[in-house]
Order: structure tokens, then C-alpha cells, then sequence
């Protein structure tokens, strides 16, 4: 196995496509809280907005990745983007406005291009060979480590060295760029007749949800990302450490999570993806717990490098854990869903840990934010089991699901991806 097959024309274009799309998602919240941050009561009101975009995320994902068609996929994507790039642009251009004003246009920019993920995410592995999906998605996830090591740094630079509202301006410009990137790709993944409904009279709402073990563990993965993110700054204080190493700190995380997704994709891995999902999220969870545990700098340091490694592997696992739980049709759908549950995790744990920041050691707090974490890990590892034991009757759905997407002469390599729960999981 090798990354040849992903190294192409269309996967370059799509990668700039995908940096302005995703870029300004990686900046926004901490562009909020600068944006509003010299005002009265400004981090407050700065934390506000960026619950707002948040929420906004959430909601947005799950109900617009659900309208995407196949066949009209960058059309939808496209009028997300654009809506979304004139949200931050409002941001930026009005920062005194009034605070409601400003949460409407947080949730404005976070909702309306929430489907971007999933469908960009489709779209990719549409543009390589089958064989090379599993390293087109780690070429993704190399690729969103970068931008979520970039932003950081790019946000404080503009905001305190050229004026707060530049991060945001730079935002919506990004996105706007990559409405342009889009007419670059393919217009789609195919055609679509279904109307919302397959043609096996199964709802694409009950096809999605048939998939929840996948979302929880996705859920689980990106809510120890959160907690060392959210929880960091106040654990350097309790050691005696500069607060100012935070930013270092992540962005070497976010720099294992890159290596991680490089080296998942060099080879095959053995063993069922949902035993592979278990055992990363139970390395990520031990790395988090012992820089809770860790007295100085350098273990700290080290933690959080190997559990980004970890973490962007058990990612990996999960997207590709999708593909196989749901048919081509609503895949799209099936990672905005994800993407929505992800964001959900991410903010259940921080809000435990911001809570229990007040009657609690910071140590603690991300102590309790792993055990939710272990809870989510075992509640989606025992759905996957259970969903496994009835796969006969979901495979033969699945796989139905799928032929009537793809019409009669559809390969068979995909459908065999579906059917084949355990061999297949053993390939990948």
C-alpha cells in the first residue's frame, strides 16, 4: 500500500478546495472570543459566540448533510459555503454590533456550511481508486491536523498584531475561495432517485440511525481532544507552568495527529475496526490521563503528542467503520451526522470539565472527562458488537440500499465491502 494512488491533479485541487473550507471552521472560535474580547465582560461574551457557532455546527451538520444529493452535491455544498463566507464577512465587518446580532451571525456562519465535511469527505474518495480509500482519508485527516496547527497561531497573530476583526475577514475570504474550488471537482457521486427514501422502502433517517455505534465512538475520540484543549491552560497553572506553552503544546498534538494518519495509512492493520477503535481510544485516553498526571512540561508534552498520534488513528478507524455501515447513497449524510456527534463530544466533555473546574483541581477535571470518555468508548464498542450479531438482516439492507443507488451493474467490490462486516474490517 502506498499514497500513488491519491497523488493527482484532482486530490491537489481538492486539498486547496478543503483548506478554505475548513480553515476558517479552525479559527472561528477563538477568532470570536479576540473579536470581542476588549469589550465589557468581552471573554465571557467572547465564550457565548463561540457556543453559538458551535451550536450551530451541530445542528447544521446533521440537517443539511441529509439534503445532500449525489447528484447535485456541489450545488448544495456550494451555496453553504457561501452563505457561510457571508456570515464571517458580517463578523468581521460589524464587531460592536450588538451582542445578539453577533451570536445570530456565529450560528449563521457555523450551520450553513456544516455539510461541507461530509461532502467533501465523499467526494474524495470518489476521486481515487477504491483500493486507496483508506489512504485518501489519511491524507484528509494529515491534512486537517495542519490546518488545526496553523490556526491557532494565524488567529493570535492577526487578531493582536493587526486588528481582531482580520481573522475573521481572512476567514470568509478562505471560504468564499473555496466555493470557486468546487467548480474544479466533480459535480457529484453519482446519480440519486431516491427522494429521501430507498428503493427498499427504508427511510435514509433509519438507515442513518442504524449507524449510531459509529457516532458515539466518533463522539468519544474528538471529546479527549476537546478536553486537552479546553482544560490545558488551567492545568499549566496548577504545575507551575507558563500558561504560554499552550499553543506549543497543541500544536505538537495536533502534529502527532498528522504523523499518526500518515503512517495509518503506509500498510493495512489487522483485527476488526471496532477492536482497533477500542484499543487507540484506550491509548488515547491513558495519554490524556497521565499529562493529568504528569508533574512537568516534557511528560506533558509527550502525552499529548502520542495521543494525537492515537487519536487521528481511532478517527480513521471510524470513518472508514461508516463506509462500512452505510450504503453510497447517504455516506455523505452518514459523516455530517458524525461530524455533528463529534462537536457534540467535544462540547459535553468541555462543559463537565469547565464545571467541574470550579469545585475541582484541573487534574481532575480532565480525570472525569476521560472516565465519560471510557463510558462513550464501551457504550459504541458494545452497539457494534450488538449491531454485528444482526448484520445478516443489515448487510442484506445495506447491500440493497446500495445496488439500488448504483443501479444493475454496479461492482462488486463496494457491496462486498458492506456485506462482509468482519473480512472486510480485517482487509482495512
Amino acid at each position: 500500500m502506498s499514497y500513488r494512488d491519491v497523488a493527482s491533479r484532482q486530490v491537489l485541487i481538492w486539498s486547496c478546495t478543503t483548506v478554505g473550507a475548513r480553515m476558517p471552521v479552525a479559527m472561528a472560535p477563538l477568532a470570536l472570543v479576540f473579536l470581542v474580547r476588549e469589550r465589557p465582560g468581552g471573554y465571557s461574551l467572547g465564550a457565548i459566540l463561540a457556543a453559538a457557532y458551535v451550536i450551530g455546527e451541530i445542528a447544521g451538520a446533521p440537517v443539511l448533510g441529509m439534503r445532500l444529493r449525489p447528484d447535485r452535491a456541489r450545488a448544495h455544498l456550494a451555496v453553504g459555503l457561501a452563505v457561510g463566507a457571508v456570515a464571517f464577512a458580517g463578523l468581521g465587518v460589524v464587531p460592536d454590533a450588538h451582542p445578539t446580532v453577533l451570536a445570530g451571525l456565529a450560528l449563521v456562519a457555523g450551520a450553513a456550511p456544516a455539510a461541507a465535511t461530509g461532502g467533501l469527505r465523499t467526494l474524495l474518495t470518489v476521486l481515487v481508486p477504491e483500493r486507496a480509500t483508506a489512504q485518501a482519508l489519511s491524507v484528509e485527516s494529515i491534512l486537517t491536523a495542519g490546518i488545526w496547527a496553523v490556526s491557532p497561531a494565524a488567529v493570535a497573530g492577526l487578531a493582536l498584531g493587526v486588528a481582531p476583526p482580520v481573522p475573521l475577514l481572512l476567514g470568509a475570504a478562505l471560504m468564499a475561495s473555496s466555493v470557486a474550488g468546487l467548480w474544479l471537482l466533480p459535480a457529484g457521486w453519482g446519480a440519486d432517485d431516491t427522494g429521501g427514501a430507498d428503493r427498499t422502502g427504508v427511510s435514509q433517517l433509519r438507515v442513518l440511525a442504524g449507524a449510531w455505534p459509529v457516532y458515539v465512538m466518533g463522539a468519544a475520540s474528538l471529546a479527549l481532544l476537546g478536553l486537552a484543549e479546553l482544560v490545558l491552560p488551567a492545568l499549566l497553572e496548577q504545575r507551575g507552568v507558563g500558561v504560554g506553552w499552550t499553543g506549543p503544546l497543541l500544536t505538537g498534538m495536533a502534529v502527532g495527529g498528522g504523523l499518526g494518519a500518515f503512517v495509518h495509512g503506509l500498510r493495512s492493520w489487522p483485527g476488526r475496526l471496532r477492536t482497533r477503535s477500542v484499543v487507540l481510544m484506550a491509548g488515547t485516553s491513558a495519554c490524556v490521563a497521565l499529562a493529568a498526571l504528569t508533574p512537568d512540561l516534557a511528560g506533558i508534552a509527550a502525552a499529548l503528542v502520542v495521543g494525537g498520534t492515537l487519536q487521528s488513528c481511532a478517527m480513521l478507524t471510524r470513518n472508514l467503520s461508516l463506509r462500512e455501515a452505510l450504503p453510497p447513497s447517504v455516506l455523505a449524510a452518514g459523516y455530517s451526522v458524525m461530524y455533528a456527534a463529534a462537536g457534540a463530544g467535544y462540547a459535553a466533555t468541555g462543559s463537565l470539565a469547565g464545571a467541574l473546574l470550579k469545585v475541582a483541581a484541573p487534574s481532575t477535571a480532565i480525570l472525569a472527562g476521560v472516565g465519560l470518555t471510557m463510558v462513550l468508548t464501551a457504550v459504541g464498542w458494545w452497539g457494534e458488537v450488538r449491531r454485528a450479531g444482526r448484520s445478516p438482516k443489515a448487510a442484506d439492507t445495506a447491500v440493497a440500499l446500495g445496488l439500488a443507488d448504483a443501479g444493475p451493474a454496479a461492482p462488486g467490490p463496494e457491496g462486498a465491502a458492506i456485506r462482509g462486516g468482519g473480512d472486510a474490517e480485517g482487509r482495512l
